[in-house]
């Protein structure tokens, strides 16, 4: 059987980080995906769930807004709402979390530092010198 999940999206809080009574970090947190082009573009709200380190990872270095790729499987549980009702949630549980970026800072950052070169050569490589052998090509 297969049960794995590839998504990237971002995330729609800021990831809280609780701690179980056996002493293991989880986070539950919510992705939004964007899904279509144009007018029939459409958003999905993905819930997640991480525990241990992944759980620690995903609280720290994550915020509302973060634009982050995971890889899991879907898993259903079942459970009593407070008016008694039998309920199943399905849910996302996290194997592998990765940053994606964020556009926002990579153009700033490229506007710092001068990195969009416009075309030019870089200064770190020189021009080829192909001591007048003719090239495969």
């Amino acid at each position: 059987m297969i049960n794995n999940v590839t998504l990237m999206g971002r995330l729609t809080a800021a990831p809280e980080l609780r701690t179980t009574s056996s002493g293991l970090s989880v986070t539950s947190f919510t992705l939004a995906i964007d899904r279509g082009y144009g007018e029939n573009k459409q958003t999905d709200f993905i819930n997640c769930v991480a525990w241990r380190e992944r759980a620690d990872f995903i609280c720290r270095y994550f915020t509302k807004g973060s634009l982050l790729a995971l890889t899991g499987s879907i898993q259903m549980r079942k459970y009593e709402d407070k008016n008694g009702n039998a309920r199943t949630a399905f849910e996302i549980l996290a194997e592998t979390v990765s940053f994606c970026g964020d556009k926002a800072k990579a153009d700033k950052n490229t506007a710092e530092t001068g990195n969009g070169n416009n075309g030019q050569i870089s200064a770190d490589f020189g021009e080829a010198d192909n001591d007048g052998m003719d090239l495969p090509f």
